[in-house]
């Protein structure tokens, strides 16, 4: 990826992954998309794994930037059941960006990034909405709180949710 402005801006809230493995800010000005197109650049292609509880065309447009250019090896998208109406508008451009999409009830805001080297975990209060609001975010490297992270996502996604792809295939059955 190129160091474009949306990543430079990033770079004036966080500093190098490497020498500061544990990160936050709290304030407006970051938007989810350009965070996790500079954290993909500096761990390399990464699996991604994504909870939040709203999405949107935009961000989906964003993400599926930074996957074309390589960054994301596989996606998981964990996203609200109460969102289902919208989830559901947006199917075929979900489906296009992410490998697999899980419904639950979840109101969580966690992006894991595991790259050959390195993983980060970036906990956050913003959806996948554009907003100009104040908004949380903690940065962290530590293999241990990947590890407790990824294991919890993937007990919801295994036991507690249902697959995007079986909703909709529900729902134009009834159409």
């Amino acid at each position: 990826m190129k160091q474009n402005s949306p990543h430079k801006r990033v770079s004036r809230f966080f500093l190098p992954l490497k020498e500061h493995p544990l990160q936050t800010f709290l304030g407006p000005g970051l938007q989810l998309a350009d965070i996790i197109g500079w954290g993909l650049e500096q761990i390399g292609p990464a699996d991604v794994f994504v909870s939040t509880f709203s999405t949107s065309e935009e961000f989906l447009r964003r993400f599926y930037r930074i996957r074309s250019q390589g960054y994301v090896k596989s996606s998981v998208l964990l996203i609200d059941l109460k969102a289902t109406r919208k989830t559901l508008n947006l199917y075929r451009f979900i489906s296009s960006v992410f490998d697999c999409c899980y419904l639950a009830e979840n109101h969580s805001k966690v992006v894991l990034m595991r790259s050959s080297s390195a993983c980060l975990c970036l906990v956050t209060s913003q959806n996948q909405t554009r907003g100009d609001r104040t908004e949380c975010y903690v940065l962290s490297t530590s293999p241990e709180i990947y590890s407790t992270l990824h294991n919890q996502f993937l007990h919801i996604t295994t036991e507690k949710s249902m697959l995007l792809n079986d909703i909709f295939q529900r729902a134009n059955i009834k159409d």
